[in-house]
């Protein structure tokens, strides 16, 4: 469960501007076209809610795929606080290229800002804590790794990316594999090296899953004083998640039982995209 970073995502990033420029210009701009193809402009993008920026990398490929003489002028950086009314970047060239990325561009930054202003505030409700808090698999289709590593930016962790480089044995694998200490001993026959997490719904669950030798035991929507007493009976022998019915109201609580990792899905999925505007000139 290693943190994406954005020197790990520069083909996913060219991957999603063109299908996000694919799906916007079709076959072309054809109001854009109106402008004089030499006629160049400059412009502004201002935030009008206070945020926590994500997307850079999005807005300069949008710009970049579609006219190489367009340039960009960070005056912010990914994982910045920002307050209302602050220009976050400015753009220079040719002035079809900077209206036909407008929307594009706009779409990357206010998504991937929203989820990096819901994780920095989630992760300021657990300060002073050592709890890690994880986002999950509830993200918006072909923008995965967009959003995990938004997340990152907002002072968050990633669980697994996807059905692939790590186990998580929920109860109908473990009803189907005829118990949990099977299913963990499956898993590690399958794919060795590979993190082996089970979900559990009692304690009784919890100290099966800690003999059959599994990694991380997700503790799933216990109560705190059985929190308490997993991470007592666990030792330090597995990592511990609690998942399931976790608000912004009782995640202080469940970060002070001691589990090691809180994981949310309300990171990636409950969010509300940050409002931008561009002012052109020419």
């Amino acid at each position: 469960m290693a943190n994406l970073t954005l020197a790990e995502l520069s083909a996913e990033i060219e991957s999603n501007v063109r299908l996000a420029l694919a799906e916007d210009l079709g076959s072309g701009d054809i109001t854009a076209q109106l402008i004089p193809s030499e006629r160049l402009a400059h412009a502004s993008v201002i935030t009008r809610e206070a945020a926590v920026v994500c997307g850079t990398a999005w807005v300069d490929a949008v710009f970049r795929q579609l006219d190489a003489r367009v340039a960009v002028h960070w005056r912010v950086k990914d994982g910045d606080r920002v307050e209302p009314n602050q220009v976050l970047f400015s753009v220079e060239g040719p002035a079809r290229a900077l209206l036909s990325g407008e929307r594009s561009a706009l779409n990357f930054l206010q998504t991937l800002s929203a989820v990096a202003t819901r994780c920095r505030h989630y992760a300021d409700l657990v300060d002073g804590t050592a709890v890690k808090l994880l986002d999950t698999r509830k993200t918006l289709p072909g923008l995965r790794l967009a959003q995990k590593y938004a997340v990152t930016c907002g002072g968050c962790h990633n669980h697994r990316i996807g059905l692939y480089d790590a186990f998580l044995i929920k109860e109908n694998h473990i009803a189907a594999c005829g118990g949990i200490a099977a299913a963990v001993a499956t898993a590690r026959s399958i794919a060795p090296g590979k993190p082996v997490e089970v979900e559990v719904e009692s304690l009784d669950e919890l100290r099966q899953a800690l003999e059959a030798g599994a990694d991380i035991v997700m503790l799933d929507e216990l109560s705190l004083d059985d929190m308490r007493e997993a991470v007592r009976l666990t030792a330090g022998r597995a990592k511990l998640e609690a998942s399931g019915g976790i608000n912004e109201r009782t995640l202080r609580g469940v970060a002070e039982t001691g589990v090691d990792y809180i994981s949310l899905g309300t990171l990636t999925k409950d969010i509300k995209a940050i409002d931008l505007s561009m002012r052109l000139s020419l």
